[in-house]
C-alpha cells in the first residue's frame, strides 16, 4: 500500500505567473534570478544535479520563459510540470490549502497602514484580555530588524513586539527566556480569538533568544495559529478513511492542525530533511508524509539573500539520494511550493509566481506534466491513489507517472 511524501520548499517560485500585473510582480522569477545572481557574484554555476534531472530546469524554462547561466541538462527520470495558483492571495495558508484541494477564493483581511496599523480598539481588547499594558512596535516590519530594534526594550519592558507585513498575519516575537514560551503560546491564542472578525489569516509566534541586539536570534520553537481551511481538505479526507498523516515542520499549523495524525517540529533544512527520511524508515503503509521546508522563505527569501538560498538549494539537492534511499517501491515523492518569495526583487514579500510541482517514484520515466491550471491538482492526485471521494478543485495527474493506485 502507498506512501506519499511531500516537500514543499516553501517559497520556490519559477516565474511570474499569468496574474502577476495585480500583485505588482511581474517580471519576478525566484529560481531563475537566484541562478543569475549566482553565477554573477560566485563565477560558478549553482549545482542541482538530482532537481535538474528531474525535470525542475524544463518545467522552469516553459513556466518563466527566462534563460539560466548555464548549460542544464534534459530531464532523465521523474515528472515535472509548473502550477498556477488560483487563490485570492499568494500566503502561505492559501497556497498549502490549495494544493490539498481547497483554493482560498475570498479576500484575507489586512492591516494595509505601514505604521500604527493594529486599530486602537484590536489594542485595548488585547491589552484588556491579555492583562498587558500596552505593545511594542506595531506596524509592518522584518522579524529580524525588528527583534533588532526592539528586544532590548521588550526585555526591559516586558511588553511583547507585535508587527505584521503584507499577509494577513499578527506576528509576536518575544524573548524565550524573559518571557516565556508559554506566555507567549497563551498571548498568541488570546490575540488569535480577538482576530475573528478581521479575518486575519495567522497569528504567529516568534520567540528569539541572546543577550543583547547583537546576538538576538530567532528559535524553531515559532507556532503559526491559522484560521480552518474553508471545506475539508483532502487530508481531512484521507484520515478520515483510516489514513495516517504525519505533518514535518509548520505544516500541522497550517492547517490548525485539523486533518494531522502526528506531528514532527525540527530547525534547519537539513533537521527538516533529516525527521522525514526517520518518518520513511518507520511511517506505515497508507501514510502521508508532509513537510514544509521554510527556511527557503523566512531564513534567504524573505530576507532578501540570493546566494545564500542558492547555496541552501545547492544543500538540499545532495540530500534527494538519501531521500530515495528511504522510498520503498511504492512510494511517491512530490516536490511543489506553496508561492514564490524572489530574492533580487523589491521589498521583502512574497511574489505570485508558478510554482514547480515533481514526482518521483522508483520506476517512472520522464514524463512532462505541462502547465497544471491550479496547486489542487496535487490534492486530486493524492484523492485518486487513495481512492478519496474526488476533491471540488483540481485534476489528478496520477495516470501520467504511471503509479498504482491503493488497493
Amino acid at each position: 500500500m502507498a506512501r506519499v511524501i511531500i516537500l514543499v520548499l516553501d517559497s520556490f517560485g519559477i516565474g511570474a505567473s499569468p496574474d502577476a500585473e495585480k500583485f505588482g510582480d511581474v517580471g519576478a522569477n525566484t529560481f531563475a534570478h537566484i541562478a543569475q545572481r549566482y553565477f554573477e557574484q560566485q563565477k560558478k554555476e549553482i549545482s542541482l544535479p538530482h532537481l535538474t534531472e528531474l525535470g525542475l530546469v524544463q518545467a522552469s524554462l516553459f513556466a518563466g520563459k527566462e534563460t539560466f547561466p548555464t548549460a542544464y541538462t534534459k530531464a532523465t527520470k521523474g515528472a515535472f510540470g509548473y502550477a498556477k495558483e488560483i487563490s485570492s492571495g499568494k500566503d502561505t495558508p492559501s497556497g498549502h490549502w490549495e494544493m490539498a484541494g481547497v483554493p482560498v477564493l475570498f479576500d484575507w483581511g489586512y492591516f494595509e497602514s505601514k505604521t500604527n496599523c493594529f486599530p486602537n480598539e484590536l489594542i485595548e481588547n488585547i491589552n484588556l484580555a491579555t492583562g498587558f499594558k500596552g505593545i511594542l512596535g506595531n506596524r509592518h516590519a522584518s522579524g529580524t530588524e525588528i527583534i533588532a530594534e526592539l528586544g532590548e526594550e521588550h526585555i526591559k519592558t516586558g511588553l511583547p513586539i507585535c508587527y505584521t507585513s503584507a499577509d494577513s498575519v499578527f506576528q509576536i516575537a518575544a524573548h524565550e527566556e524573559h518571557f516565556g514560551l508559554d506566555n507567549l503560546y497563551r498571548y498568541c491564542e488570546t490575540v488569535r480569538a480577538l482576530l475573528e472578525d478581521y479575518n486575519i489569516g495567522r497569528v504567529i509566534a516568534r520567540p528569539f533568544i541572546g543577550t543583547d541586539s547583537n546576538d538576538f536570534a530567532r528559535t524553531g520553537n515559532r507556532r503559526d495559529y491559522s484560521l480552518l481551511p474553508p471545506s475539508p481538505t483532502v487530508l481531512d479526507k484521507f484520515t478520515g478513511s483510516g489514513g495516517h498523516v504525519i505533518s514535518v515542520g509548520k505544516i500541522a499549523d497550517i492547517f490548525a492542525h485539523q486533518g494531522i495524525s502526528e506531528k514532527t517540529k525540527a530547525t534547519g533544512i537539513e533537521a527538516l530533511v533529516d525527521a522525514s527520511i526517520k518518518h520513511l524508515e518507520t511511517a506505515q503503509n497508507n501514510s502521508v508524509i508532509f513537510t514544509n521546508l521554510v527556511n527557503f522563505d523566512q531564513d534567504f527569501g524573505h530576507r532578501r539573500d540570493p546566494i545564500g538560498y542558492a547555496q541552501a538549494l545547492e544543500e538540499f539537492d545532495k540530500r534527494l539520494p538519501d531521500i530515495y534511499q528511504a522510498m520503498n517501491d511504492d512510494d511517491l515523492l512530490l516536490m511543489t511550493a506553496d508561492h514564490g518569495c524572489d530574492p533580487t526583487w523589491p521589498g521583502s514579500d512574497h511574489t505570485r509566481e508558478y510554482v514547480p510541482l515533481l514526482a518521483y517514484h522508483h520506476n517512472i520515466a520522464s514524463v512532462d506534466l505541462g502547465e497544471r491550471q491550479t496547486f489542487a491538482d496535487l490534492g486530486q492526485t493524492i484523492a485518486d491513489i487513495f481512492n478519496l471521494e474526488p476533491m471540488e478543485y483540481g485534476e489528478s495527474f496520477l495516470s501520467a507517472i504511471n503509479f498504482k493506485k491503493n488497493t
